[in-house]
């Protein structure tokens, strides 16, 4: 089976854990990893164990041993680093958020389509065999009708990223993790959402440290999310159903997950793994071998929704001071 080719466009923190990734992947192998300093680059290239390394963007998408591009940059460097590496007609995998900008992600998926190249945001959670096993527990409706989702996220310590608290550089809580519950609430329920609203704590001249967004999807199922910094609380999704329900710690890497039932009952799943971006990855070369534009899984349309939800909420945050 011929190998998949990566490029890695980011040393960001992410970078290690997602080479761990593609290194559990059936086929997947990294050729280069590239950074706006060449000694980054080349230090990580070393850790990792990755064969070359650039000290800039350009360079390492034109390199024609690369397949695939997997973007990492801070969130406002999406965009023109994806731009860039579609331009010189490479597959590309972008990270969350996908851009901050709507008309942004609609550029860059015309620009996909134009030249026949596929794009994905980067979604670890909706492939995860965790994820499967809960999605086929709510379509045999085992558990009843869903009625509410409920998601907390709690990041009490994001020191470690320079730009979090910058809302020209794309931070904030709604930018770091809103994609998670976002999306993957759209995938397991398959249903669109259909009316938004939202509140957030914002301290003059930052960006969001706390935020509560209310989702209604199209088969009016209702939805929470909220997303904090400030707070060390349990992460976890819980989904309420008419006969039971289910609880994900960390849905975003889970391996575990309870169904408890309103009789009493209680089921424990689990699906354990080495990587929790192997089964993306795998997801992904499949689809290049397939010579798919589009992921059947994480779609376009998924993407575009999440991206016009959080653009929304901002623009109304701000104006409101």
């Amino acid at each position: 089976m011929n190998k998949i080719r990566y490029g890695i466009l980011s040393t960001a923190q992410i970078v290690p854990r997602f080479v761990e990734g593609i290194k559990a992947s059936k086929c997947g192998e990294v050729r280069a990893i590239a950074s706006r300093s060449l000694e980054k680059a080349e230090n990580m290239a070393q850790e990792l164990g990755i064969p070359k390394s650039y000290g800039s963007y350009e360079e390492l998408c034109k390199d024609e041993t690369i397949d695939i591009i997997y973007i990492a940059t801070y969130n406002k460097g999406h965009f023109e680093a994806a731009k860039l590496a579609l331009m010189n007609n490479k597959h590309v995998l972008l990270e969350k958020p996908f851009t901050l900008k709507s008309s942004h992600a609609q550029e860059l998926f015309e620009l996909a389509e134009k030249k026949e190249l596929f794009l994905m945001e980067a979604q670890k959670s909706v492939f995860l065999p965790i994820t499967h096993k809960i999605k086929k527990i709510l379509h045999k409706n085992q558990i009843g009708a869903v009625q509410w989702i409920q998601s907390i996220t709690a990041y009490p310590n994001v020191d470690h990223i320079s730009w979090f608290h910058s809302i020209e550089a794309g931070g904030g809580t709604l930018h770091g993790s809103g994609s998670y519950p976002l999306q993957y609430m759209q995938f397991i329920l398959n249903q669109k959402i259909t009316s938004f609203s939202g509140v957030a704590t914002i301290e003059p001249g930052k960006t969001d440290d706390q935020c509560n967004v209310s989702l209604k999807f199209s088969n009016q199922v209702l939805g929470n999310l909220f997303i904090t910094v400030k707070l060390d609380t349990e992460s976890k999704l819980t989904i309420f159903a008419q006969k039971g329900r289910i609880e994900v710690t960390n849905f975003w890497k889970a391996q575990k997950a309870t169904v408890f039932y309103d009789d009493g009952k209680k089921e424990e799943l689990e699906a354990f793994f080495d990587s929790e971006f192997q089964f993306e990855l795998d997801h992904v070369n499949d689809c290049l071998r397939k010579k798919l534009t589009e992921s059947p899984i994480m779609t376009k349309r998924i993407t575009l929704d999440t991206v016009e939800l959080v653009e929304s909420l901002y623009t109304k945050w701000l104006k409101e001071g």
